[in-house]
Order: structure tokens, then C-alpha cells, then sequence
């Protein structure tokens, strides 16, 4: 594993599974405050490091590997259970290290895992960078309604079998449009964005599990359009409609701030997503598509508005940053914004001044 500066990775033994994790040097953890960073799909605790470098040093700031990616154990994912092997894990991985509650912060597919983690448990307060839609992913009506029995054109089966196969073999490259660099530079960021720990992000990326029951997951054959459905083991089957649904957020007795950070160029996470199915047959991409009252694309942007908008109804506090012209990353794409809008959602901009406190710890560019 490459780290940057001031960032180092130890192994958690927890009752489930063993678990990676990042913490900083020098954190102490007795802090008051804890961050914990959940990573997305096809990622690991690496896409971190940089947010981890820029957090205020009185923090305690931890980075978790996910089953099946980084160095945490790949054993077989149950979908069945949506995301909560993942939740459950993470759970088990902060009671290893005596956290009884943390402010979670979650990125795409690991927005869903904190959103199930505080319907289970307590939690400090929730960010959720382009998390999906508390009704998964593909397959559902603005209301969450599924639009078949077998959730039709989601899950495992909808990988791309040379993307699959390039993670496995570890490929760096840029020469194919299903290279994990060329997925990365398409799909997770916007046009335009550059970074020297390019190669970093890709190295994330390729600790991504393709054994049986990771990524992605089984499918089987359908009658609907696009002739398959979601399977019931691995990665991508968690978040499919039949066994995904964190809209019950809004009725936690006890809720939590909620960050939702977002950028209108998200490829991935979008009302016109290019990973939805549906709206690539929209678009023409995927033939035979059986119109938009069989198959509509799926709102996973106003799906996510309106849990939040009903979550504040019902008492909760909720802040939307949306960065315009962002793609999927906006820690990576829009870091001091993206860092201004944690802090404030964890109080950390609320609290008195210490007498001297690091300047750089303080002061955020306006530039970013």
C-alpha cells in the first residue's frame, strides 16, 4: 500500500473479520471527536489519505476498509442482507476499538452503508459524499417503487466483464475505456480534474476483490428487459431494490446532523446516471429499451432530496452542498470545501478558539 505523509495502516482483529483501517500519527484516541471515513465501491481507505492529511490535528481521524477491499478480509458478501455485512462489520471494527459513537462520513456506496449503520446504531452525525439513493441502485420509480418483481437490469449481472477482469489482473493502464484509470477519470471525477496521486487512486482501485461472493456478484437470467436480475451474493446485489432501503432514516427517533455533498457532474450517482441500465437504453446505448413507463431511468438525486427534505420535515437538520461542475469525488475535486462543510456539520467550526491554535488547522482557501 502506497501512503502519503503522516498516515499509517494496521490490521483490526474484530469478532467477524479482520479489518483495515488508516489512522494519522500522533492522533490521540482519547480525542473527543472522532472521524470515521467509509469509502465507496471499487475503493479502498487510500482515496482518504489526502481528506486525512487536512483534518485538524485535535481530531482523531480513522479510514476503513471495507470486506473485499484494501486490506480487509474478502469473505463472501450476503446481498440478501443489503448492506448491513458491510454496517455490521463496521460496527464490530469500532467496538474493537472502543468507539461507542463517531461522526460517519460515507462516499457512494459507503453513503449507504452509514445511512444503515445509524438506522442500527447511534451515530454522531452523518455526511454523505454522492452517496446512492436510500432505495439503491437501478431499478425504482421516484418513489422508491420497484418497477419489477426481480429487480430487472441491476446487480451483478450489469458488471462489465473486461472491467472485472482488469481489476483482477491489477491493470494500470490507460488503454482501454474499461481500464480501472480510464473508469476512474471518466466516471469518478469530472472532465478536467488532475492530480499527482493519480496513481494512487488507481492502486485503490485494484484492491478491489473479485473472488466469489465480492465484486461483483451473481445475476440471473430474467424475462424483463434487459434479460437479467439481481443475484443474491457480492458487491453490486447489496444495493439493488429488493434488499437495499435506508429511506427509514426519517423515522429515527434520535437523528443526527446530516451533510449531503454532491456535484452536478456526477457521472455515477445522477438523476441521468451512465451506470443506470435504464438510462443508458434511454440514451440508446443499451438496444431494445421498452420505453419509459417499463423502464424509466432511476432519480437517484431527487430520491436522495426527497428522504432528506422528508428527514427535516420530520425534525431532522440537514445541509445540501452542492458544487457545481463536480463529478463524484468532491473530496478529492473541491477538498477545502468539502472540508469546510465536515466541520461544520461535526461543530467543529462551532467550538471556542484555543489560545494559539495551528493556523493551518483553521483557515480554509477560498481558492479550492
Amino acid at each position: 500500500m502506497t501512503l502519503l505523509a503522516g498516515i499509517r495502516s494496521r490490521i483490526i482483529d474484530t469478532d467477524r473479520l479482520h479489518v483495515g483501517i488508516l489512522e494519522r500519527d500522533g492522533d490521540d484516541a482519547a480525542a473527543d471527536t472522532t472521524v470515521v471515513l467509509v469509502h465507496g465501491n471499487v475503493s479502498s481507505s487510500l482515496f482518504w489519505q489526502e481528506v486525512m492529511q487536512d483534518l485538524p490535528s485535535d481530531l482523531r481521524v480513522i479510514a476503513v476498509d471495507l470486506r473485499g477491499f484494501g486490506l480487509t478480509e474478502s469473505l463472501p458478501i450476503d446481498a440478501t442482507r443489503g448492506v448491513r455485512d458491510f454496517s455490521d462489520d463496521l460496527h464490530a471494527t469500532l467496538t474493537a476499538l472502543g468507539l461507542d459513537a463517531a461522526h460517519l462520513v460515507g462516499w457512494s456506496m459507503g453513503g449507504g452503508v452509514v445511512m444503515q449503520y445509524a438506522l442500527d446504531h447511534p451515530v454522531l452525525s452523518l455526511t454523505l459524499q454522492a452517496p446512492v439513493s436510500p432505495y439503491g441502485f437501478g431499478g425504482t420509480r421516484r418513489d422508491g417503487s420497484r418497477l419489477t418483481d426481480d429487480d430487472a437490469g441491476t446487480g451483478g449481472g450489469g458488471a462489465n466483464p473486461d472491467f472485472v477482469a482488469r481489476l483482477q489482473a491489477g491493470d494500470t493502464s490507460e488503454e482501454a475505456q474499461t481500464s480501472p484509470r480510464s473508469v476512474f477519470r471518466s466516471g469518478y471525477v469530472a472532465p478536467g480534474y488532475t492530480s499527482a496521486h493519480e496513481d494512487l487512486w488507481v492502486e485503490s482501485m485494484n484492491t478491489t476483490s473479485t473472488a466469489e461472493g465480492n465484486y461483483p456478484g451473481d445475476g440471473v437470467a430474467s424475462q424483463n428487459w434487459p434479460g437479467f436480475a439481481a443475484g443474491t451474493i457480492g458487491v453490486l446485489n447489496t444495493m439493488t431494490p429488493r434488499y437495499f432501503d435506508t429511506s427509514g432514516i426519517v423515522d429515527l427517533a434520535v437523528k443526527p446532523p446530516v451533510l449531503w455533498i454532491h456535484g452536478t457532474a456526477d457521472a455515477i450517482v445522477s438523476d441521468t446516471s451512465f451506470f443506470d441500465l435504464n438510462y443508458l437504453g434511454q440514451v440508446g446505448v443499451i438496444p431494445g429499451w421498452p420505453g419509459a413507463d417499463v423502464a424509466p431511468a432511476q432519480e437517484m438525486v431527487s430520491q436522495t432530496r426527497d428522504v432528506l427534505d422528508a428527514y427535516r420535515a420530520a425534525g431532522g437538520e440537514v445541509t445540501e452542498v452542492e458544487l457545481e461542475g463536480v463529478g463524484h469525488s468532491p473530496h478529492l475535486e473541491r477538498p477545502a470545501q468539502f472540508r469546510r462543510a465536515l466541520l461544520q456539520v461535526i461543530g467543529y467550526l462551532d467550538r471556542p478558539a484555543d489560545p494559539a491554535p495551528p493556523t493551518e488547522n483553521i483557515i480554509l482557501s477560498s481558492s479550492d
